[in-house]
């Protein structure tokens, strides 16, 4: 279950301690022995940096962020240049817009299509010195073995930027029909399960119930989450509507199954809580 805070500005606390705070006992509790904790107390990575031992400074930094990502405080450069994508393929079977590579699936290609080194980085720890200024260290591993840069595009942490042999990303949900005036989408569709929707904060967000034991009917970090964007072209332009990206499978910072997949993928399980088949 998600837990949203209200934060009095009497309070005196910033902002960007808690939001540092809940990375740091959240997502770093998470993420410490999987091959996402990059530094040097890494146990069960791939690759570890001998410069550090945060952890997730390799993604997230107190100060200076990409105010331009869809991800909070982002630690690294993005370049949405490049991309080959999944409709590039001109299949006759895709019958949604794909939208040009960004939102989160941006963020997690600023590692994972190969181009940047892994301590790259907006803000190193400690230094505040902004890139190409590298932070001292080594890699080890077999994830890093190019100049601190993921390994060769025969690994598939390393998608490179050619996406058209990868599920698509930048998507519209189900071939489209859903949207902000029309939030529960195009009734029932013989290809896809049905999308559910809620208000949450200020805005309305879509996802994909998963059959997992104790699961409830609200959004959990196990079901299958769509991310808003603006369409620009397709069903609905113009508005916000769900789309489907790199995270909308897998989450960045539990690996309770391969891959950080959110659910176990066995009998094609992730596959299944889409696609209608």
């Amino acid at each position: 279950m998600k837990t949203i805070f209200t934060i009095s500005p009497a309070s005196g606390v910033g902002i960007a301690g808690l939001v540092i705070f809940w990375l740091a006992g959240s997502a770093g509790a998470g993420i410490f022995n999987t091959k996402h904790n990059l530094g040097s107390t890494g146990l069960n990575a791939a690759s570890n940096f001998s410069g550090t031992r945060e952890i997730c400074v390799f993604c997230h930094t107190p100060h200076g962020g990409d105010g331009e990502a869809a991800v909070p405080i982002w630690n690294r450069h993005l370049d949405p240049n490049g991309f080959q994508t999944y409709d590039q393929m001109g299949t006759t079977t895709l019958d949604a817009r794909v939208e040009e590579v960004g939102s989160v699936s941006l963020a997690c290609l600023s590692c994972h299509d190969g181009t940047q080194a892994m301590d790259a980085l907006l803000n190193e720890p400690g230094s505040g010195r902004e890139y190409p200024g590298f932070f001292n260290g080594t890699w080890s591993g077999q994830a890093a073995s190019v100049d601190g840069r993921l390994g060769p595009t025969t690994v598939v942490t390393n998608l490179a930027k050619d996406l058209t042999n990868d599920h698509p990303i930048g998507i519209q949900f189900a071939g489209g029909g859903y949207s902000l005036s029309n939030p529960e989408g195009p009734g029932k569709d013989p290809d896809f399960n049905r999308a559910e929707s809620d208000i949450m904060g200020a805005s309305r967000v879509w996802w994909v119930n998963t059959e997992v034991p104790g699961g409830t009917t609200k959004f959990e970090r196990t079901d299958m989450k769509l991310y808003t964007r603006i369409a620009t072209a397709g069903a609905y332009v113009g508005e916000p509507q769900p789309y489907v990206e790199c995270a909308s499978c897998h989450d960045p910072h539990v690996d309770n199954n391969p891959t950080f997949l959110r659910i176990d993928p066995q009998g094609s399980a992730v596959c299944l809580t889409c696609h209608n088949k």
